[in-house]
């Protein structure tokens, strides 16, 4: 019995959509100046929105980012490309950047898990 668990466990896994392991690094967020301003998407930067730039997510990608000091979490929607400074791995719009607790630091130690990416979402809808 114990092996025909396993085995159907083995043989439904490869249904399963594949799990990206967490990408941990340093987050920052978007200065004031790029209020207004189109993201490499097309869309209009706004602070208030719960947006980020990564540099190789898919744009519409939902992640979900933890700051690992303070264990707050958020969700935002990729959208524009970055960061362009190195040893960072995602930038973040200050609304969400409130969220996760690190404005006055302005970088925080996160970690980044993909929710949803829109490729593989619609992939499943063509199944």
């Amino acid at each position: 019995m114990t092996h025909f668990f396993l085995f159907s466990l083995l043989i439904y896994s490869d249904f399963l959509p594949a799990q990206r392991p967490p990408e941990v690094g340093k987050a920052s967020y978007y200065a004031d100046r790029f209020e207004g301003r189109r993201t490499a998407s097309g869309a209009i930067y706004q602070h208030s929105n719960m947006t980020a730039a990564h540099r190789t997510l898919p744009f519409g990608t939902v992640v979900k980012v933890m700051n690992l000091k303070n264990k707050r979490d958020v969700i935002v929607t990729i959208n524009d490309r970055g960061p362009f400074v190195r040893g960072r791995i995602i930038d973040l719009s200050r609304s969400a950047a409130q969220a996760l607790g690190f404005v006055k630091e302005g970088i925080a130690e996160v970690s980044v898990v993909v929710i949803s990416d829109d490729r593989q979402d619609k992939s499943q809808q063509h199944k």
